[in-house]
């Protein structure tokens, strides 16, 4: 009898230091034999089974022994450790947040583990996760404002569910927006809906106090907004006034009434509050950390919240499901979860407006001045809003934008 049997998940370390599966060829196993007798099988299995743990605990002992020579990390799942980051290949960031260049640069000058950036717009960014697909994506970890589409990530198989021993550093209000199964989390706090208005310019009708307002003749032409199809924190918008006024249909009739009454879509943020600086349009719905930044910027800027309530916007951070750098993406995001990862979003850039942001960590302290309390949030059905996000949207392109 004679034939191969290969141990996957060990190694040996052979004459040139190289890792190589264990193969235990039977034929050469030896075992005393009676004289006169024929070899028991019993006999022969248990010859078998002794010298095959042999092997494997000498193998054990090998690999764990042996340097391979590179930088590498320890890592956790859910805070023991379970594998190695290797810091010199490292991990590649797909993120659409303002201080993102900041925290890449700080983890890897902290940790010594190579972090490789891709910085783009939520929506570019998500056509290029899905265009990836998820058997082989080239991103590690993604992070961007809004959590409804990352709950769209989820629900496509193409996040990690696992346990950061991180989550625990979470205020209450942040504990809200962990995935329920754990396959994104929290990293701060907008909103979008917040409405800008210029005080140089306001209406004889004076300021706005709810959604419906905006439906009014006296606010005819002064109303605009950012396009869905390029703006990531807009589609919650869509989704939070469908909640706030019972569902999606009576969302799209609201849009279809603010059009008629003469609503401007833009395409992001900085035309949309230009329109507003200079008195081309006298509202601005926008996300409210867009319109902190332009305020500290010296614009002629105010803020004003609708009084039945603006959506939650989090900023989220994922791991890809099958990331090729999984150890050192789950040490990033550990990071970012932390008080020292935190401490480089505050400090950011104060006339960016991703710097104003409601802390989700605890004991984390904004640097710059935004409004904490008295926002009503909504917080959306991310079940119903992720599964009707492309219709809804495809709905606003060809209804309202065109």
């Amino acid at each position: 009898m004679s034939f191969d049997t290969t141990l996957p998940g060990l190694c040996l370390i052979n004459a040139k230091g190289i890792d190589a599966p264990i193969v235990i060829k039977e034929k050469y196993l030896l075992m005393s034999v009676i004289p006169g007798k024929k070899p028991s099988i019993s006999l022969l299995r248990s010859s078998i089974l002794f010298l095959s743990l042999l092997s494997i605990v000498v193998a054990l002992a090998a690999c764990g022994g042996s340097g391979s020579g590179s930088a590498s990390a320890s890592s956790t799942s859910n805070g023991s450790a379970t594998s190695t980051c290797n810091a010199s290949t490292g991990l590649t960031l797909y993120s659409a947040q303002g201080y993102d260049s900041d925290m890449a640069h700080a983890f890897q000058k902290q940790t010594g583990i190579t972090t490789k950036l891709v910085d783009d717009s939520t929506g570019n960014l998500l056509a290029k996760i899905s265009a990836e697909g998820n058997v082989n994506p080239q991103w590690d970890v993604t992070w961007f404002d809004g959590n409804v589409s990352m709950q769209s990530l989820d629900d496509q198989h193409a996040l990690l569910k696992w346990s950061s021993p991180s989550a625990s550093n979470l205020t209450t209000l942040g504990k809200q927006y962990v995935a329920s199964d754990n396959s994104y989390y929290p990293t701060g706090l907008t909103t979008v809906g917040a409405i800008a208005y210029n005080p140089k310019h306001i209406p004889a009708a004076g300021l706005p106090k709810d959604w419906s307002d905006l439906l009014k003749p006296a606010y005819k032409n002064l109303v605009a907004m950012n396009d869905p199809a390029l703006s990531g924190p807009t589609y919650p918008l869509l989704a939070g006034l469908g909640q706030i006024m019972g569902g999606e249909n009576q969302a799209k009739q609201y849009f279809s009434q603010l059009k008629s009454n003469g609503l401007q879509i833009f395409q992001t943020n900085n035309p949309t509050l230009n329109s507003v600086e200079t008195g081309a349009r006298e509202f601005g719905i926008l996300q409210d950390s867009a319109i902190y930044s332009a305020i500290k910027a010296g614009q002629p800027i105010n803020i004003l919240y609708p009084s039945s309530g603006v959506v939650g916007l989090p900023s989220v951070i994922g791991i890809a499901a099958q990331a090729r750098h999984m150890a050192c993406a789950k040490q990033f995001v550990n990071w970012v979860l932390s008080p020292a990862g935190q401490s480089i979003m505050t400090h950011h850039d104060p006339t960016d407006g991703d710097t104003y942001f409601v802390p989700l960590v605890t004991g984390v302290t904004p640097v710059v001045t935004r409004r904490l309390t008295g926002i009503n949030y909504v917080n959306l059905n991310l079940s119903q809003w992720s599964s009707v996000e492309a219709e809804y949207k495809q709905w606003f392109h060809t209804n309202i934008v065109q």
